[in-house]
């Protein structure tokens, strides 16, 4: 397939391969923060092929792994109201909550709906004005411009019964966590090329400089990925940390700034809880005052929930890059993709299940 074969070419694979174990004088520990990334890595083998002193460590870079156990519950409760059609990408489907999940919900009777489009369940709530809808709006800066549209939206159209449960989630501040652990063992970045087409890269600058750690705005496909590495270990043997973007068929320096005035429109920069990980300050977004109206939480009575993580689960160690998903003890038994204890293993961006998926084999030898 054109401009798809040729970056997965592998032949240039190992080149790249060879030409990192070159360079390499030290052990480097590099964090990928996208769980799409995360999936190819394991699924084309990188880390593998990388010299031994290359770490490649998966951190928090799955939406749905980092939606709190709390907000799932909240989730649950409106999911569950005989009025409510209850809209949500398909992920979130199979999310363990405190006692079930929405698919289990669904199987009940409850009117839970996968939609591809928040302007989806707009179009719904249009078309049935008898009934409350309600959004679930997951993911980072890559998803929220669509979620912000649909409100915007609903706004403008004077739709009512239309509501959003927000998790949206900020990239920067998760670093910038990461980096401020007295456990960080992490020397540098690759950022998610889909957040940086949106957001740009201004956001990276002053993380670099501060924490002195390279920053390489990155694809998907394995030579994107092969490439951020192999700039990651350039700077990092030369003493180097600076912000780069190789990624630039998709990415600009200022991003899409459209999509970022809507984000900004519609949202407020808020506190947000992370599952397995805590809250982090500035890591989220909520609904602005203007946009209240359209808060499901307020409308439906769920803002004050409150779950503790299950502690068997160890999701918040994977998402922090502490540990790699086969190192959990309950991995592939306690927990697997058709009884999860935590997101990560049944997420479609989830490390848990990528490494259940392709290496399942290889964990338990």
């Amino acid at each position: 397939m054109k401009y798809l074969d040729e970056y997965r070419d592998a032949d240039l694979a190992r080149q790249y391969a060879r030409q990192i174990a070159r360079i390499t004088t030290r052990p480097w520990n590099i964090m990928e923060v996208c769980g799409g990334q995360t999936h190819a890595i394991v699924k084309f083998g990188l880390d593998e092929l990388l010299p031994k002193d290359i770490t490649l460590v998966h951190g928090p870079g799955c939406p749905v792994c980092v939606t709190p156990l709390e907000l799932i519950d909240k989730a649950l409760a409106i999911a569950s109201r005989p009025e409510v059609i209850f809209c949500s990408f398909g992920d979130m489907l199979r999310v363990p909550g405190s006692t079930t999940d929405l698919l289990s919900v669904k199987a009940r009777g409850g009117d839970v709906r996968i939609v591809y489009s928040p302007l989806d369940a707009l179009k719904l709530a249009e078309q049935n004005p008898a009934r409350e809808v309600v959004f679930f709006g997951v993911g980072f800066e890559t998803t929220a411009p669509a979620t912000a549209m649909a409100v915007f939206q609903a706004a403008k159209r004077g739709v009512k019964n239309f509501s959003m449960l927000v998790s949206h989630v900020l990239v920067p501040p998760a670093m910038v966590a990461v980096l401020s652990s007295p456990k960080c063992r992490i020397q540098a970045f690759l950022a998610a090329g889909h957040v940086c087409a949106v957001m740009g890269c201004e956001e990276y600058f002053p993380i670099a400089a501060k924490y002195h750690v390279p920053i390489v705005v990155t694809g998907f496909e394995p030579l994107d990925i092969l490439q951020g590495v192999w700039m990651c270990v350039q700077q990092l043997e030369s003493g180097r940390a600076e912000v780069e973007n190789p990624y630039s068929r998709a990415v600009r320096r200022e991003g899409n700034p459209t999509a970022q005035q809507l984000i900004r429109e519609v949202f407020r920069v808020i506190p947000r809880k992370w599952r397995g990980i805590g809250e982090i300050a500035q890591s989220g977004l909520g609904l602005s005052d203007r946009y209240a109206g359209f808060d499901a939480e307020r409308k439906f009575g769920v803002a004050g929930y409150h779950a503790d993580e299950p502690s068997e689960c160890l999701s918040g160690l994977v998402l922090q890059g502490q540990i790699k998903p086969h190192e959990c003890p309950a991995f592939g038994t306690r927990c697997t993709p058709e009884h999860p204890l935590g997101a990560p293993m049944v997420s479609s961006e989830g490390a848990c299940a990528a490494y259940y998926r392709y290496r399942r084999e290889a964990a338990f030898t």
